[in-house]
Formats: structure tokens, sequence, C-alpha cells
């Protein structure tokens, strides 16, 4: 497996899981649309489903834990941030406006995570890792994550709270009309995502993770005949890769991008 020493992906995204209500079903969408390879968790007794690209672990699926379950919590992608101390990360962000949901918490064998939200509402985790080294994410590669685009509150007041935790720096402003700003961040100097006002009509505040596929027509097939919608593209975006929004079975959103239609 290609790792990163934890210092390289220090405030980067190094993980992501969703949770929903019907884990075989989220592994049958999830290998039919996107290819990943399952693996079983055989770190700890959670119930959990690694999801490989190749040699490389990139996430993972899991139900809905049962006290999330009771505070109303919906299937969703989550995507975790590395930190080097939990505890302190889990501060900062109290102390920058955002909540914890969960405070610091050990998973036997992997690592110690905390639950958190940012000041509009988006949840996100904080991570470290057990040992030294952590999953290297390759943005461009088929079944890794190649974009995160958050859907929040004030793109200003959002890229102030995450770049004044993670240092993250800021990217173009592309003017998006009625959608308002949306405002490309890098983190340690890697384009990594955007940021921009939820619309009206979502829901919550949220972050969307956008999983790199070979090409977008074949892929939107492959999310409809294995049960989700699609309900936002093909639609080309600067650079010239295509994107789909989707929803999948269990009512999480996801996104797909690909270098070609």
């Amino acid at each position: 497996m290609a790792n990163a020493t934890q210092s390289d992906v220090l405030g980067k995204f190094v993980w992501y899981d969703q949770m929903s209500n019907d884990l075989p079903g989220a592994e049958k969408f999830y290998s039919k649309v996107v290819g990943w390879d399952l693996a079983p968790n055989t770190m700890n007794s959670q119930k959990y489903t690694l999801l490989k690209t190749g040699d490389n672990m990139v996430g993972g699926l899991m139900p809905i834990p049962e006290d999330a379950a009771k505070m109303g919590v919906r299937p969703a992608w989550m995507g975790y941030i590395a930190v080097d101390d939990v505890k302190k990360y889990a501060d900062k962000v109290k102390a920058a406006g955002g909540v914890i949901h969960r405070p610091p918490t050990e998973i036997p064998n992997v690592g110690t995570f905390a639950v958190a939200g940012d000041p509009s509402g988006a949840g996100f985790l904080l991570f470290k890792g057990e040992g030294g080294e952590a999953p290297k994410q390759d943005p461009m590669k088929p079944g890794h994550i190649g974009w995160h685009e958050l859907h929040g509150g004030d793109p200003e007041k959002s890229f102030a709270f995450y770049s004044g935790l993670f240092g993250w720096t800021k990217g173009e402003a592309l003017n998006m009309g009625a959608m308002g700003t949306y405002q490309i961040f890098s983190t340690k100097g890697q384009q990594s995502g955007g940021m921009i006002k939820k619309m009206d009509q979502e829901p919550t505040t949220h972050w969307l993770y956008y999983i790199s596929v070979d090409a977008i027509d074949a892929a939107q097939e492959r999310v409809k005949s294995a049960g989700g919608q699609v309900i936002h593209g093909p639609m080309e975006v600067p650079g010239g890769a295509w994107i789909i929004n989707g929803i999948d079975p269990q009512g999480a959103m996801f996104a797909l991008v690909a270098p070609k239609r």
C-alpha cells in the first residue's frame, strides 16, 4: 500500500466513509458504480467494510452508530482530516465557533477520532492514526477522492474557519452568478476543493466528496442501474473534467468526477 508520513498529511482529508442503514446495499452499490474492491475489517470488532482501489485503501462503509441514529443522523459520506492531536484540535474547533458532536474516541488498532461540525453545521472528523503512516490519496486515480466541496455558509467565513485550523490556502474565487462565489482552496500546496454557500433546496450544509472514475457517461449509467439517482450533470467544469452529483439508494449524497465524458 502506498503510504505517506503523518506530517505529509496533516490538515488534509485522509479517509472517507459512508454511514447507512443498509451495509450490504451500500457494498453492492459502490462496488458496482466505482469499481471498489471490498475487504473485511480485521483490525477490531466494529462492523465496517474497507474500500480498496488496487493496493490502496481509501475509505469504508459502516452502519450508522446507534447513538447517532437516535439523534436523527441520516445516511451520509463523512471525511476525516488528519491532525497530530485530536483533543487539541477539538478544543480549537470549539474556540473557532464549531462544535464537537463526539469527543475524542479511540478506535482499537486504528487511531483516535472526534466528530466535528463547522460554524455552518457541516460535519467532518478529526483523525490521528495509530501508526506512523497514513493512506496515500491520489486524487486523479479512479477510486480515489478527486475533490472536496463544502456546501456551507458564507464561503469567506467558512474559509477563515478551515484555514485557521488546518492552514488551507486560498485559490481562485469564481463568480457563479446567482449561486454566489465559489472559493477554491489548497491543502499542502495542492488544489483540493471548493467552498460555496449551500443552495436553498439543499436540506442541510454538508461536504460533498467527488470520487474519481474513468468516464462520466458510463458511470452515470452505472449509478442509475444500481438504483441511485443523478441530480446534477453531467457537466463540464473548469479544467475540462466532467462531474455528476448523485444520491445513493440509502439517501447519501455523493459526486463523481472523470477526465472525459
